[in-house]
């Protein structure tokens, strides 16, 4: 079967060419830059073909003849098929800005920016993305990952009193880098766990731990001793923030928020700065991670502090699919049943 002949518009060819040069200088120059050269040339492509469509009305029809000639002309190179070429033409759609897309944008690769434009809808919270992603130096499926678990939704999230315990501009990074909930989805564990169980099995996942808590986080320690007045106190997990300068506490609790816990933390952050912030340090910030909180308890918990403490809420993997937890028999339901089997039947 003849295959048909897709019309040539009158300015194909000199389009053609003009594209094959680019990518020829594109080439040379990504010795230096591969990624940011990649990003740019993409962008642009995609920016001429918007533009051609706009004013010749090319269709599908000529991108995928398009996708065609420029396979021929460069065998060797990956990245020029029809739906990536439709790719590069939505990403110069919504990114017009060539300041953003030669800023930050061009930091991220292709990939990234694919999976940004499937998995991300808006544009503000794209950008959020591909800041974070930047900063972070995410792979894509860190990058997945975080869209999966709605990352742009929770960061900041957290009640705190840092507006009043921080000078600025740290309370507004300080604020920006707690979120709530945090995702715990990476170990599988019971709600019932005791907080001892939550500490060891979060560091044995330190990676993804990490990972959640976000950039700038180092760890110190578990169990961290601290002696006051002839006593051993244990602060659950210590780490230092790189970029705030600072200690970070944080205890785990079971449960729901109660108001003593922020004094508890009130007075392990007391001894953490006499103990051990050096001249550079800035105070140092307790974090309180439980499974639910009332936001107006713990708004006056911490409306007196005076140590900038935060509250933020946790959620754990399920180790059951949810289809199969309302199936599977309780355990009143299986002893029940045990009994009626191992009951004597009365002789008729």
């Amino acid at each position: 079967m003849a295959t048909s002949v897709v019309p040539v518009p009158d300015v194909y060819n000199e389009f053609l060419h003009e594209l094959k040069e680019r990518i020829r200088a594109a080439q040379v120059r990504a010795a230096v830059s591969v990624n940011r050269e990649l990003v740019m040339l993409y962008w642009q492509i995609g920016r001429d073909l918007v533009t051609r469509q706009e004013r010749e009305g090319w269709g599908t029809k000529v991108i995928d003849r398009l996708a065609a000639d420029l396979r021929a002309a460069f065998p060797g190179q990956q990245g020029f098929s029809p739906r990536n070429l439709k790719y590069m033409k939505r990403f110069a759609e919504e990114w017009p800005d060539c300041a953003i897309v030669q800023g930050v944008l061009a930091q991220l690769s292709w990939y990234h920016h694919v999976t940004l434009l499937e998995k991300v809808a808006t544009p503000e919270e794209r950008l959020w993305y591909a800041r974070r992603c930047a900063e972070g130096g995410w792979s894509r499926n860190v990058l997945l990952h975080q869209i999966d678990s709605g990352l742009a939704h929770r960061q900041g999230r957290a009640i705190h009193n840092f507006e009043r315990t921080l000078p600025a501009p740290g309370s507004d990074l300080a604020a920006a880098l707690l979120k709530s909930p945090y995702s715990f989805e990476f170990l599988t564990l019971d709600s019932a766990l005791r907080e001892q169980e939550l500490e060891r099995a979060l560091l044995e996942h330190i990676r993804d731990f990490l990972l959640e808590l976000g950039v700038g986080f180092a760890f110190m320690g578990r169990q961290h001793r601290l002696e006051v007045g002839g006593q051993e106190f244990f602060l659950d997990l210590l780490f230092y923030h790189v970029r705030l300068h600072c200690h970070v506490a944080i205890e785990l609790k079971v449960g729901a928020f109660v108001p003593e816990s922020a004094g508890k933390m009130s007075f392990y952050l007391a001894a953490l700065d006499e103990q051990m912030r050096g001249p550079e340090d800035r105070p140092s910030i307790g974090i309180i991670l439980c499974t639910d909180r009332n936001d107006v308890v713990v708004e006056y918990a911490l409306r007196d502090m005076g140590r900038p403490i935060g509250v933020a809420t946790y959620t754990l993997k399920n180790p059951l699919p949810a289809h199969f937890r309302g199936a599977l028999p309780t355990a009143a339901e299986l002893t029940a049943e045990l009994e009626t089997m191992v009951r004597p039947r009365s002789d008729s």
